[in-house]
This record gives structure tokens, sequence and C-alpha cells, in this order.
């Protein structure tokens, strides 16, 4: 068992809770019994999995299962196990999985873009909600918060693993493909004249969404095919744009539907 928060793994796997050392190692954690099922549904590979005899004692066959997919396997005592996971109170387990790089999802129906979004958890909930609303895939802009930020990860709540995500360092020239593939982008702005239950949403379309505080930079919201608004009361200025996200996302799920009837 693993005791000491000067063992070399250990030290390791602590340096991961910051973005340079993520970046440079190539790994990512992988935090709680929820994200590691998640993970393992789709055999996804594990590179060091580190749990307490409580976790195991408690979990004997994804235990079980883990070891398969692990490279190395660790016992930990509860309190390394706090040391190397970035929540409070961690229920037993943490993971590291090898960062990989992913092609831009083939968006064939509807998808979600987002520039400049800096927020772990709102790109974490739009992950989810993307995946609740059968949206194909998320594009996201470099300059973005990473996608294995451990808050994304679990306010991803377990979709991470089910959402094809790929990050791009030329949105407008990818948008600009897609619209040539026949794909319509469509726009979030406060200053749009439509609302954004006025346009239709049954063509394949991209949605696309701005900096929690900025909103869209004018290159891009200048090559959209459409712009609309969320309406809003007097003295609202604006909306989350992870409620922004769910909205848009579930209007192009209920024209889908309205169209199949």
């Amino acid at each position: 068992m693993l005791t000491s928060l000067q063992n070399p793994l250990v030290k390791q796997i602590r340096k991961l809770h910051q973005t340079k050392e993520r970046r440079e190692q190539q790994l990512f954690l992988l935090e709680g019994t929820h994200l590691l099922e998640a993970a393992l549904a789709v055999d996804r590979p594990l590179i060091t999995l580190c749990h307490t005899i409580a976790w195991q004692t408690k979990y004997p066959l994804l235990w079980e299962h883990a070891q398969q997919l692990a490279e190395r396997v660790e016992l930990v005592s509860a309190d390394v196990l706090r040391a190397i996971a970035t929540t409070v109170e961690p229920d037993g387990v943490v993971a590291t999985i090898e960062r990989t790089s992913t092609p831009a999802p083939a968006f064939t129906s509807f998808g979600l873009v987002l520039e400049t979004v800096q927020d772990p958890g709102n790109l974490g909930t739009m992950i989810r909600t993307a995946a609740a609303a059968g949206a194909d895939g998320l594009l996201l802009s470099a300059d973005s918060v990473d996608f294995d930020h451990p808050k994304v990860l679990r306010a991803s709540a377990g979709q991470w693993f089910q959402l094809p995500m790929a990050a791009s360092f030329d949105l407008q020239t990818e948008l600009s493909h897609y619209q040539q593939r026949g794909m319509q982008i469509v726009a979030t702005l406060p200053t749009a004249n439509l609302t954004y239950w006025e346009v239709d949403l049954r063509q394949p379309t991209l949605i696309l969404m701005g900096n929690e505080g900025g909103g869209l930079s004018p290159a891009l919201a200048a090559i959209a095919d459409q712009q609309v608004t969320i309406p809003l009361n007097p003295g609202v200025e604006s909306l989350n744009v992870a409620i922004a996200a769910a909205l848009m996302l579930y209007e192009a799920k209920r024209q889908r539907m309205r169209s199949e009837e």
C-alpha cells in the first residue's frame, strides 16, 4: 500500500491537477466511481489505477474490470487518495488516462460549436446536455478550457465518454468547410432580430455559441447563416451559456421530433 505523499507516483499524479502538467505528461485524471464506470463502459485503457481497500471491497466487480484495463494498479491509503484527488471528499478511486487527439466530429444532423468558453463547469454541463439532446458532437476553439479539466469531466456526469468532441485552432475555416457541405451555421447573438424558435433547425445545423463574458467574436458571428436571440425580460442582461446552449439544443430536438410525427 502506498502511504507516503512523497512517493514519486503520488507526486506525479498530484501534478496533473495543473493544466501545464496534463499537457506535458499527456495524461489526465479520472476521479470517482461514476467516471471510472463511464470509461470502462467504452473500454478506455487506464494508465494507473489508485484505490483504497474500502473502495475495492465495495466495488469488487468494478475493481476486477478496471484491473484488466490498467497498466498499473496501486492500493493507496485514504490520505494518499485525498492528496491525488481534486475533490474535497473523493470516493476511493482515482485513475489516470492518456490524452488523445480526436478528429472533428462527423456532423450530419446537429451539433454544438463553442468559442473561447472558459468555465469548466459550463463546458462539462454543455457536454452532458449535448449528449442528452442527441447532438452529433461538440467542436471547441483551442483557446477554451481543456476538455480534460477535472471539473469538466465531473460536470459532464459521465457523458464525456459518449459525445464525440474535438478542439480546433481555426474554427472559422472549419465552419466554412461545413457550410460548403450543406450545414447551416446558427449563431446566438443578443442583437439578432429572430428568436431561436423562428429558425428552421430541422436541416443539418451547427449551433454556434461564444464566450461567457464577451460572446461570439465578430469574425465568427459574420459567417453564420442565421443569427438568433433568446428573448429576455427587461433588466436581465444575459443567460448562462450552458443554459442558452440547452435551449438551443432542445429546440433543435423538438423541431426534429415534430417533423417525425
